[in-house]
């Protein structure tokens, strides 16, 4: 048989058989005197070992194994591990199905996703929430307001315990009354503070703004040395997250934020 013929047989292209035969998996057969490949059906019957092997998910160095070990122990040992695989996988797709599911119920209920998603329900509430109070009030949204949606939305997706609790906190404020009119109020005292030098008399008042929306509730949740050592990495120039969170903001705003986490640290003592 030619090659073509050996791979049609098999059900097979004729670049896979040459694939096979460049990778050490089918050797090469004996050539005719005008240099063409002539199979027999111990090729054929060889190819079709190979063809089931990969379409059971095999990569090619597990078919090698395979095929390097008459006795069948390692076939059975590298199609236990297969399966296994294939369970984690299966357990993997099902978390995604069930996360798609949720991101589609939240485009379905509230007509679409936030800019800043996929996020957890709970974060994508608060993102409505301050949506709702931006509706009400005249001018455009403060900058501060996307700023502060983008950080949540970055906490929420590091894992951090910390930033989850604070999700869940976030979501039990945005529902209280005034709490978001209030956050918004301060989001308007940052912006203004954007072209600001740090020593501007309007920053302590921000920060005193900033500190007075989160509730001594929040603020004992979370414990006195969570707030401490976010007062202390927000003077501390180390190249880590706190140094690159404050960096994200100009100057003046970055000042009004270390203050008030160092005003909530005080309450927290």
């Amino acid at each position: 048989m030619r090659i073509g013929e050996l791979a049609g047989l098999v059900g097979v292209t004729t670049r896979a058989v040459r694939h096979y035969h460049h990778v050490g998996l089918l050797p090469e057969p004996e050539r005719r005197a005008n240099g063409y490949r002539e199979y027999g059906l111990r090729d054929a019957v060889a190819l079709a070992r190979l063809r089931r092997l990969t379409e059971l998910g095999l990569g090619l160095e597990e078919v090698r194994d395979v095929l390097a070990d008459d006795s069948g122990r390692e076939l059975h040992e590298v199609l236990a591990e297969l399966d296994a695989d294939l369970a984690r996988q299966e357990e993997g797709i099902r978390a995604r199905r069930a996360r798609l599911a949720v991101l589609r119920r939240q485009a379905e209920e509230h007509g679409g996703l936030p800019a800043e998603g996929p996020v957890s329900d709970e974060l994508a509430a608060v993102f409505r929430e301050m949506a709702r109070t931006s509706a009400t009030r005249p001018g455009p949204e403060p900058a501060m307001a996307a700023q502060e949606r983008e950080m949540l939305a970055l906490l929420e997706s590091t894992g951090d315990e910390a930033g989850g609790r604070m999700t869940e906190l976030l979501g039990d404020l945005a529902s209280a009354p005034g709490a978001m009119e209030r956050a918004y109020e301060v989001y308007g005292l940052l912006d203004a503070l954007a072209e600001a030098a740090p020593d501007d008399p309007r920053v302590p008042r921000a920060a005193q703004a900033l500190a007075d929306c989160i509730p001594d509730s929040v603020v004992a949740e979370l414990g006195g040395e969570h707030w401490a050592r976010a007062a202390d990495a927000g003077r501390e120039a180390d190249g880590g997250f706190m140094a690159a969170y404050y960096a994200h903001f100009a100057p003046a705003q970055a000042e009004a934020l270390r203050r008030a986490i160092e005003l909530v640290a005080e309450r927290a003592r």
